[in-house]
């Protein structure tokens, strides 16, 4: 699936995240101590796909408001309601229904892409572990039709351990943000088969566990373990 020749596409907002980008990081770090390990493996120019583990509710503004360049990150379409949803939107963030084929949100996506811009997105789908385990073929479908090369972020203390959906690191807490190196792939014409994704899929799931486990070497940090199941199945 590519833009159709023609189809009018609205580019989601970029100026937001570039001015703001620095007045924000320092908010954040008032309260956090945020670390960026391998910044220089992503590309500073032309298309990227950011594919990030995700444990806890700030991981999302994480993804938009650090690293070295801004990112358009897949978000779950429930996050769109209310004043958030309005903040959401006006930094260029893309709304995704996870519980269909959501045409629009590829498009945009590859829309983005054609236009040498980052996307971000979540491989696992929604907030959890963070360790991997459930993986989307999403990230792999993008690299595919447009060549783009993915760069996994691995996030860690973005949540205390066995915190719920919602838990915040405790003040002073240390966030570490870990790129690894650029997953490239060729970009395939259509038709691309069901099993290249899942083999190209697969291929990544591999490679950023690789990197969740350098990670937490580097970093010294732990997982978090799975939100608790009452409330897992709230965000599920």
């Amino acid at each position: 699936m590519t833009p159709r020749p023609g189809h009018r596409l609205r580019h989601p907002p970029t100026w937001p995240l570039y001015p703001g980008r620095r007045a924000a990081q320092w908010t954040i770090r008032r309260r956090y101590d945020v670390r960026e390990h391998g910044t220089a493996l992503v590309p500073p120019q032309g298309p990227v796909i950011v594919a990030a583990n995700h444990t806890g509710v700030i991981d999302g503004p994480l993804f938009a408001l650090f690293g070295p360049r801004p990112v358009h990150a897949l978000t779950k379409q429930e996050m769109f309601h209310g004043p958030m949803g309005a903040f959401l939107r006006a930094t260029g963030q893309i709304e995704l229904d996870r519980f269909a084929v959501d045409v629009h949100a590829i498009r945009t996506s590859l829309h983005v892409l054609h236009h040498g811009h980052a996307v971000g997105i979540f491989p696992e789908g929604n907030r959890g572990a963070g360790d991997l385990e459930r993986f989307h073929n999403g990230a792999a479908y993008l690299a595919l039709v447009t060549g783009a090369p993915i760069v996994p972020l691995m996030m860690f203390g973005t949540r205390p351990a066995g915190g719920g959906k919602n838990a915040l690191p405790d003040p002073g807490g240390v966030i570490d943000l870990v790129y690894g190196a650029p997953f490239r792939v060729a970009q395939q014409p259509w038709p691309r088969k069901r099993q290249l994704v899942a083999d190209t899929s697969a291929a990544l799931h591999a490679r950023m566990l690789e990197d969740l486990a350098a990670g937490l070497a580097l970093t010294g940090q732990t997982m978090p373990g799975p939100i608790p199941a009452a409330e897992a199945q709230e965000i599920s």
